[in-house]
């Protein structure tokens, strides 16, 4: 049995609207998800919504404090969806940057620019 589809505020479908039709449905399970619990904070339903720290970085671009509540986002704070992929992966790492990936950082089994202790035997 499918759980009820909360209606979507004023501003939650005004920025459903600007979305291409694939990140819609993201976007809809997402909003009921939130707004299912109206008087709830943000920051733990987005917690528990949303992979790893996807959901504190939004709060954080988006501008609603930790503990706002879901009703009290605009159109604007809405239009940037925390689900969508080049939202949430936005920052790079080290490794994105240049670093080379996979295998190990030292030649010699330590840290890099690290030695191991002489051995005077």
């Amino acid at each position: 049995m499918s759980r009820p589809v909360r209606p979507l505020t004023a501003a939650a479908a005004a920025a459903r609207d600007a979305l291409p039709a694939p990140d819609a449905a993201a976007f809809d399970r997402l909003a009921s998800a939130v707004l299912a619990a109206p008087g709830a904070a943000l920051g733990p339903v987005l917690r528990a919504q949303l992979p790893g720290v996807t959901g504190i970085r939004w709060l954080r671009t988006a501008g609603p404090a930790p503990t706002a509540r879901a009703g009290a986002l605009s159109a604007e704070q809405w239009s940037k969806d925390p689900s969508a992929p080049h939202r949430s992966h936005a920052r790079g790492g080290p490794l994105q940057r240049g670093r080379k990936t996979g295998g190990r950082t030292s030649a010699h089994g330590h840290a890099p620019g690290a030695l191991a202790a002489p051995r005077w035997h």
